[in-house]
């Protein structure tokens, strides 16, 4: 379980084939490697990634043909930049929302506006999402915890103040990017739960 509060950017330094499926290795100078553990969980880009082996400043994980299939994983060269944030621990504080690392998919940079010293960006996603987009929800970006502004048809809008743009990867996006989108577990959960609710009533 993650917060979607990013600690660290990092690098893709490696991408190693293996039999169909990837080894990533990545360059994580700005984690405390100190406290991570092979068979740990990281999140990479909004993805839950298990650590599997250690190297110094880097660390490996394997991606799958499901994760290289359903997230942008697979369109990372070496040298790209990942938004980072190792696993919660009992204690931790809760400075974003629950997030899992599971994507549920990847949407795209529709548009990007200068707000102030903000910047207001727009992002479509696949049409049977948005029903779990809400003005002032939380939504999970390339692993960064935000919050919803306005929702139209298959947009939604967030605005990243200037911290968020220089300490993630989201100030590089421009329009047309790819993106790793997670929607709020909440919701997820209550679109499971509320059938059996109505069908018991």
């Amino acid at each position: 379980m993650f917060t979607g509060i990013i600690i660290a950017t990092g690098r893709i330094g490696s991408i190693a084939d293996r039999g169909g499926d990837l080894e990533l290795g990545i360059d994580a100078s700005g984690l405390d490697l100190a406290r991570i553990a092979v068979g740990d969980s990281v999140c990479v880009q909004g993805v839950c990634l298990t650590v599997t082996r250690l190297d110094g400043a880097r660390f490996c994980a394997d991606v799958s043909r499901e994760t290289l299939a359903k997230t942008t994983l697979g369109l990372l060269k070496s040298g790209s930049r990942v938004n980072l944030e190792p696993s919660l621990r009992a204690g931790d504080a809760l400075g974003g929302h629950l997030v899992s690392g599971h994507v549920d998919a990847v949407g795209k940079l529709a548009a990007v506006a200068e707000e102030a010293r903000s910047r207001r960006l727009q992002f479509e996603l696949p049409e049977g999402l948005m029903r779990f987009v809400a003005p002032k929800g939380s939504i999970c970006i390339d692993g960064v915890s935000l919050t919803v502004n306005e929702v139209e048809a298959r947009r939604f809008g967030v605005n990243i103040i200037p911290h968020t743009y220089q300490v993630t990867t989201l100030g590089e996006l421009v329009p047309g990017s790819h993106v790793n989108i997670e929607i709020d577990l909440i919701a997820r959960y209550l679109e499971r739960l509320l059938p059996t609710v109505v069908n018991t009533n």
